[in-house]
């Protein structure tokens, strides 16, 4: 149940300072960590899903691969790679490509405050995804999905928007063609 579902609270610099509720995190504002998984096939596509109608929040938008919060005493990249089985039925190695610190309002009075860990991956074929999480998928270019964030940003969720965007993204485009030159193979 999603009020029982515990996060891990962090300062500035992803400290842990405790755990708290999930919803009671988002209500609230609190900082808490967080992390967005990018999967990429060997073309360089972006596998994107669309989220859940009966997701609380960012629902119906396009966002990356999967994301989510390690629970109290998980580590973060195992999170990662749980919430990609859970969400989409995929596994794959996971890389570390950057963080990032942000601050949403969403609708219905929710606030996304997170130390976000970026993970990328690569992985061939198609996902199972599980209806209650996600309800569409797609690959998609980069610059496709440049063009769309930029003409329709209102279809994509903020932190995809944030990743994409920022700086840090230029990091994340050394480590894809490391994974697409064989490191990092999907399984």
């Amino acid at each position: 149940m999603l009020t029982d579902e515990q996060v891990i609270l962090v300062d500035e610099r992803d400290r842990e300072l405790g755990a708290g509720g999930k919803l009671r995190a988002h209500m609230e504002g609190a900082l808490h960590r967080a992390f967005s998984v990018f999967i990429f096939d060997r073309r360089g596509r972006l596998l994107l899903q669309k989220r859940a109608r009966g997701k609380y929040h960012s629902a119906g938008l396009w966002s990356n691969t999967a994301c989510g919060h390690p629970r109290p005493g998980e580590a973060t990249g195992e999170a990662a790679r749980r919430r990609l089985r859970e969400e989409m039925c995929l596994d794959c190695d996971l890389r570390e490509a950057f963080e990032f610190l942000y601050r949403a309002e969403l609708g219905g009075e929710l606030v996304e405050h997170e130390y976000d860990h970026v993970f990328v991956g690569t992985h061939e074929g198609e996902p199972a995804p599980d209806p209650s999480e996600v309800e569409d998928w797609r690959w998609v270019g980069m610059d496709e999905l440049r063009r769309g964030l930029r003409d329709e940003p209102q279809l994509y969720s903020y932190w995809l928007k944030l990743a994409v965007e920022g700086e840090h993204w230029r990091r994340l485009d050394a480590l894809v063609v490391e994974s697409l030159n064989g490191e990092g193979e999907g399984r």
